[in-house]
């Protein structure tokens, strides 16, 4: 028996060796990793989750039943003919006004609490269609095409909570209301990044005249495996935001995300939203929604956009910040955005352009203290960090877990930002690292040392530690990037110099 037992081990090794022969030919076998690749640190993003990051930056549009009436949260009682646009809302002048901010997508609202729906739904008679409009209105068809023309990403916010839904809080609702609301939602275009659903869940209402209070279980009541299998079988790349629970909230209404912020989390969520969990076993990015004028979500009179300074502030503090940033513009009863607000988003693009447009590390050269060796169709260079190429990457050998990147120019420039993004494809590693600059070459100064931790899909420092001066910047000769502590070797694909 023991004999039979060495033969089988025998026989195993032979099948494990590089080479082997099968009828008469030599068969090559696979290395386990050929090209030298870093082993992932989990968790790591789905391919949905990693599109929806590199959006960074996108529009937030409420607009419904709440923008006549002057409520944030109508009840669910208002009259149908309360809603009243002199023509079909004008959805490709916002999302041109998002374009021209520099975003890169947009969420339009088109069902808030008070249950009104902007599209001509099969679920309920308390739509936009019933109004009694000499015309159709159906914004979620009207977004997606005019977001698909203008080349930009695209997404509709559903209030899982139903204030005048008489099947709200009942077993009847999920199936014969919200799934299928959700599904309606999901056929209009065919690349919906995220569909957007509140937190706000349960209270008082209209409920189809029989008004009370309901309550209910948000992690249980609304079928969110169910959900989220019927959304991704016809928007594949479509986050599910909230209750859907791909991404998470930031953790307030102001614009700002913590400086020290991971992308995992537990569940549910052990502290604060704005900074995540360094152990946390998924992957549960954060996403900071702020309003972009100066009252409520939705649209009142007398409102103006908030200040381009206080604007920029919150892009830095949050898409800085390894978070993305929805940020709210509403429309007005004219179904348009006001041209105030397009004159200031139309400002907020062109100060993007004008202080993160140009990359000065695409003329820098670039030196590190490690490379990771080679593989047979992979390199690990420094030059990767500047090649305009998210697929490829610097890394250092496994067991290195601190590292200096130094970037030299030829002659002085000058400078105010420094931009690192980790190739989180394999997880998120940085736990803190240093900048120093130098305008001769010899005398190092740290810089923004109270902002240096982590780092994520992207962390844009400003180097004199301001998110609301811009200041004169430095004249330097050369940058060092000093990676003080990572959970393994640490990946960095971009570094970009403003």
């Amino acid at each position: 028996m023991k004999k039979n037992y060495v033969f089988l081990f025998s026989m195993l090794l032979a099948g494990l060796s590089s080479t082997a022969y099968a009828q008469g030919e030599l068969i090559q076998q696979s290395l386990p990793n050929p090209d030298n690749e870093p082993a992932p640190v989990f968790p790591v993003p789905s391919e949905r989750q990693l599109l929806w990051q590199e959006t960074e930056f996108y529009a937030f549009f409420h607009y419904g039943m709440n923008t006549y009436t002057g409520k944030e949260w109508g009840y669910g009682d208002e009259a149908l003919t309360t809603f009243r646009p002199p023509k079909h809302p004008n959805c490709e002048q916002w999302v041109q006004a998002a374009k021209d901010a520099g975003m890169k997508g947009g969420i339009a609202v088109v069902k808030h609490h008070d249950g009104f729906c902007l599209w001509p739904t099969k679920t309920t008679d308390h739509n936009a269609n019933n109004c009694g409009l000499s015309f159709e209105v159906n914004v979620p068809k009207a977004y997606a095409e005019a977001s698909e023309k203008l080349g930009m990403k695209y997404g509709f916010y559903i209030s899982p909570w139903d204030r005048n839904s008489a099947h709200y809080g009942k077993d009847t609702y999920v199936k014969e209301v919200f799934l299928k609301q959700a599904t309606e939602l999901a056929q209009y275009g065919n690349n919906q990044f995220e569909m957007w659903f509140d937190g706000a869940n349960g209270g008082d209402g209209y409920y189809g005249g029989e008004g009370g209070t309901r309550s209910i279980d948000a992690s249980t009541y609304y079928d969110v495996p169910n959900l989220a299998d019927s959304i991704h079988k016809l928007q594949p790349n479509c986050v599910m935001w909230g209750v859907g629970d791909e991404a998470r909230w930031i953790g307030n209404e102001a614009g700002w995300a913590g400086t020290t912020n991971w992308s995992t989390e537990y569940k549910p969520s052990r502290g604060a939203g704005e900074y995540g969990s360094e152990d946390g076993w998924r992957w549960f990015p954060g996403e900071s929604d702020a309003k972009g004028t100066n009252m409520g979500w939705f649209w009142h009179a007398g409102e103006q956009p908030r200040s381009l300074n206080e604007l920029y502030k919150f892009y830095l503090e949050t898409v800085g910040r390894n978070a993305t940033l929805i940020l709210n513009f509403p429309p007005d009863q004219n179904g348009e955005l006001p041209d105030a607000t397009v004159k200031r988003m139309k400002e907020l693009g062109d100060l993007l352009k004008t202080r993160l447009g140009n990359d000065l590390a695409s003329k820098a050269k670039i030196t590190v203290s490690e490379t990771r060796a080679a593989g047979a169709n992979r390199s690990y260079i420094a030059d990767n960090l500047n090649d305009d190429n998210k697929d490829t990457y610097w890394a250092t050998n496994d067991g290195t877990i601190q590292a200096t990147i130094t970037l030299t120019w030829n002659e002085p420039v000058n400078v105010h930002y420094v931009a690192l993004m980790e190739y989180i494809k394999k997880g998120q590693r940085v736990k803190s690292f240093t900048i120093e600059t130098t305008e001769d070459g010899s005398n190092w100064t740290a810089r923004a040392t109270d902002q240096c931790t982590t780092i994520g899909y992207k962390r844009i420092i400003p180097l004199n530690g301001s998110t609301t001066d811009y200041g004169a910047g430095y004249t330097v000769k050369a940058i060092r990037i000093t990676i003080n502590d990572s959970k393994a070797c640490p990946l960095l694909h971009t570094i970009s110099v403003y």
